[in-house]
């Protein structure tokens, strides 16, 4: 078994959990995939696994990698679904940062979250992605997000018109300052704020 491992900054008061989890990641047999920005900087802080190897970005991870580690905060989960996109992988968040709504596993479960992963006894929280098409690239070759996309206009200008629809059906033409499409998970974020609806997931277990 494969995992994905990625992190953004490592601190240097999480060297003690990380030894855990990636001697853990060694007793159980599972092989670590590390994203390189990150290996570069923990190296030489802590013992890695004899097996570790590396990836650069999304295109790496071929089929034979199952998980993605996050390690760090909600943002670096969000920079994580970047790297899975589109593939069967399921990504698990690790909270070494200070926000987990989403990274919601905490430093005293390491053990018992990569246990469940080896004996693939988890639930399976599964989200909603939104896919952006525009008449130019404006976000490379990630157009999709986690939480929402909004429209917005410029900072001198009036408000916008900004007509509306579902599934080609007309819905609505709003004069705004700019429009919140959110999915479940962002619905409880900047779109709540603004008056938005909750809108609810499934889960599935394993």
């Amino acid at each position: 078994m494969k995992t994905a491992i990625y992190g953004r900054v490592m601190e240097e008061g999480h060297l003690e959990d990380l030894q855990v989890f990636f001697d853990e990641l060694a007793r159980l047999g599972i092989e670590p995939v590390i994203y390189k920005d990150y290996f570069e900087q923990i190296r030489h802080k802590i013992r890695l696994p004899e097996n570790s190897t590396l990836f650069e970005k999304s295109a790496d991870l071929i089929w034979d990698v199952e998980f993605i580690i996050s390690l760090g905060g909600d943002g670096t989960l969000l920079d994580t679904i970047t790297l899975a996109r589109d593939k069967d992988i399921h990504i698990m968040g690790i909270n070494f940062g200070r926000l987990g709504f989403l990274a919601s596993i905490g430093k005293h479960q390491i053990k018992e979250a990569l246990q469940s992963i080896a004996k693939r006894s988890y639930v399976v929280d599964k989200r909603t992605l939104i896919h952006l098409e525009a008449d130019f690239p404006l976000f490379g070759d990630v157009p999709y997000g986690l939480n929402e996309f909004a429209i917005h206009k410029r900072d001198t200008a009036s408000m916008i018109k900004i007509h509306t629809y579902i599934n080609g059906e007309f819905l609505n033409t709003y004069w705004a300052d700019g429009l919140i499409v959110a999915t479940p998970t962002g619905s409880t974020g900047y779109s709540m704020s603004c008056g938005g609806p909750l809108c609810f997931r499934k889960q599935e277990v394993l």
